[in-house]
């Protein structure tokens, strides 16, 4: 095997805790509809109540955990709507959040609830972005981040890996964040759907994952990253943060709480030299059966909390 790849994952790792320090967080996407009305995206397989949205938030702040985004398809919600969502998700949490939901050019009637936007450039080749994202335009995107800086907001960008790119293709990357000012980059790996032109792929390699975030790291020392990775690839985890990532994510939170999986991601953690700010298995964290902020909440919260909690190693 190549030296020069485990050279590079040293070097990202040095310049990580450099600018970053030793804390590694959870994140979790809050979504706020799996409707989406582009419904073309070649990987993606796209209603939920709001109460169960924001007791989904207050659990976030019980586990110490990130919401990573609020993340909803096209046109799910208007614009007032995800605005007052999110005004009470802070309230809750105590911060802003970032939105991913989609292009939109009414990003001035949102103010200090939002944190960032989100634009889900999701492939790091803009030919193979046309083939498979039809109907996110690259240029759309890109005015809608430019416009956000412009607001005062944080820039973050989604990119999926395995979706038929090399890493030939991070230099596209390093131009994007570079001649759009990005904040924060978001890498998730391919989870092949069946019914998708993807259905016969593999999740691309640990080692090329971790080389992709590492120039990336190297490239942006003060960036933001944030890793997904799947329950059948927590291997991934300790490497991708030797790599560069401040973050993982993609995790089914309730699912694996408590779990042996729930263990193992904070394993990596320990054994990547990290500290995790969260839990993955303190159950005291849980909390009461009923909500902290409404009573509204409380059979939501009860359901969480209940699950979690007969969730065994």
């Amino acid at each position: 095997m190549d030296s020069n790849i485990f050279d590079l994952l040293k070097q990202a790792n040095k310049t990580t805790l450099k600018h970053h320090g030793n804390l590694i967080t959870l994140e979790r996407a809050v979504f706020l509809s799996w409707w989406c009305d582009k419904g073309d995206c070649a990987f993606c397989y796209m209603s939920t109540n709001i109460s169960n949205i924001y007791a989904e938030a207050e659990m976030c702040k019980r586990l110490d955990w990130n919401i990573e985004f609020l993340s909803g398809g096209y046109e799910s919600f208007t614009t007032q709507e995800i605005k007052e969502i999110a005004t009470t998700i802070k309230d809750i949490t105590g911060e802003g959040v970032w939105l991913n939901t989609g292009i939109t050019d009414e990003l001035n009637e949102y103010g200090p609830e939002i944190k960032g936007i989100t634009g889900a450039v999701e492939v790091a080749n803009p030919q193979i972005h046309e083939k498979v994202c039809p109907s996110k335009k690259l240029d759309d995107i890109s005015n809608m981040l430019d416009v956000a800086g412009d607001l005062g907001f944080k820039k973050a960008i989604t990119i999926i890996l395995g979706l038929g790119e090399t890493l030939d293709d991070v230099q596209y990357v390093i131009d994007y964040i570079k001649n759009h000012k990005i904040d924060r980059v978001i890498f998730y790996s391919l989870n092949p759907h069946k019914e998708t032109i993807y259905a016969n792929s593999s999740q691309p390699a640990s080692l090329y994952y971790a080389q992709v975030v590492a120039k990336i790291r190297l490239a942006f020392p003060d960036i933001e990253i944030i890793c997904g990775t799947w329950i059948d690839n927590l291997a991934n985890i300790g490497i991708l943060i030797l790599s560069g990532a401040n973050g993982i994510t993609k995790f089914p939170l309730f699912k694996m709480f408590g779990t042996k999986y729930g263990k193992r991601v904070e394993e990596e953690v320990k054994w990547a030299g990290r500290e995790l700010k969260g839990t993955f298995t303190d159950k005291s964290k849980l909390g009461e059966k009923k909500s902290d902020i409404s009573p509204e909440l409380d059979r939501f919260i009860k359901r969480y909390v209940k699950e979690s909690l007969k969730n065994k190693y």
